[in-house]
């Protein structure tokens, strides 16, 4: 997948990274210094940091929307805070890896959450049979799993279950902290449950309609909302890859477009190609809503307010 264009950072191997802290990196956390949680991307840190309050420091390695997790090449600082971690959330699913080289690097086994591994949306076989110690967990999930949309943050029930699986473990490594927790991961689920509302009430107004997205990241969303995806997988596939779309597949989507038969296009502001482009102005022309969205947090949202404006936009676009 081609995002904006990344920022220039210093991107080391893990047998770099690894002379480059040697005689520096410290131990896991004690309660002494406080507890430490590290997230792949500011999507799940910022699930973790809403149980968490201020009792924990909560780190993002994918913080910026010029990162691409796909490709995402780890540097000295990341290494340094995953070497510190007590507690480790991941998306899953294949879709960011670079946190198994550190996890592998640093020979520290902090507990790790997967986020697709708690949603139950993979595929069944691929869990069967498989065990695992909690420092192992992450382990489960480093392959792409073929044809699964690992964009599982757009399900609000698995925001909820690496809420409380988060909410668990703080409070095993911080008892006299298990209230604070409690309370917060209380407030976060009333919080998902009204978006859930909301979505309950879009579904009524969009069951039956056709969406066609730029690439699978909020088909999760569109899902609950009531759509059927109308994107050829070879669409969406070829996007998601960073490879140019077969120009027969191009022309399907245009023509789809032009039908009259699609109520919505989501567009991902984080991969866009001249073909994406054209798609969206294709789509403009017929009149068709287009909404964009992300993949990691817009400046100054937190994971509530950006679902609640995803369903809100998608909202205003079927009523419109």
């Amino acid at each position: 997948m081609k995002l904006l264009p990344a920022r220039a950072v210093p991107a080391l191997t893990v047998s770099a990274l690894v002379a480059a802290l040697t005689g520096c990196a410290a131990p896991a956390a004690t309660s002494d210094e406080g507890i430490s949680l590290v997230a792949s991307t500011d999507v799940w840190a910022s699930v973790a940091q809403a149980v968490a309050g201020d009792r924990v420091e909560v780190t993002a390695i994918i913080d910026s929307p010029d990162k691409d997790p796909h490709e995402y090449e780890a540097t000295a600082r990341d290494q340094l805070a995953v070497s510190r971690a007590d507690l480790v959330v991941e998306n899953g699913g294949g879709y960011d890896p670079f946190l198994h080289t550190l996890l592998d690097a640093s020979g520290a086994e902090p507990v790790v959450i997967s986020a697709v591994e708690l949603s139950g949306l993979a595929p069944e076989e691929e869990h069967e049979g498989e065990e695992h110690d909690e420092g192992e967990a992450h382990a489960d999930e480093h392959e792409h799993i073929e044809g699964f949309n690992e964009h599982v943050w757009y399900d609000l029930g698995t925001a909820g279950a690496v809420a409380e699986a988060v909410a668990e473990e703080l409070s095993r490594l911080d008892p006299a902290g298990k209230g604070a927790y409690a309370e917060n991961l209380a407030g976060f689920r009333a919080a998902l449950a009204a978006i859930e509302a909301q979505l309950g009430d879009l579904h009524t107004q969009a069951e039956g309609m056709s969406a066609l997205v730029t690439e699978p990241v909020p088909l999760w969303l569109l899902s609950a909302a009531g759509f059927t995806d109308a994107t050829p997988a070879e669409f969406s596939e070829a996007v998601e890859e960073g490879s140019d779309v077969a120009p027969a597949v191009l022309q399907d989507v245009l023509t789809a477009l032009a039908s009259g038969g699609i109520a919505l296009l989501a567009y991902n502001e984080q991969a866009e190609t001249s073909q994406t482009e054209r798609v969206r102005e294709t789509a403009e022309a017929a009149g068709i809503p287009v909404v964009a969205f992300t993949e990691t947090l817009p400046e100054g949202e937190d994971y509530v307010t950006w679902m609640e404006g995803n369903v809100e936009r998608v909202a205003a676009a079927v009523s419109g």
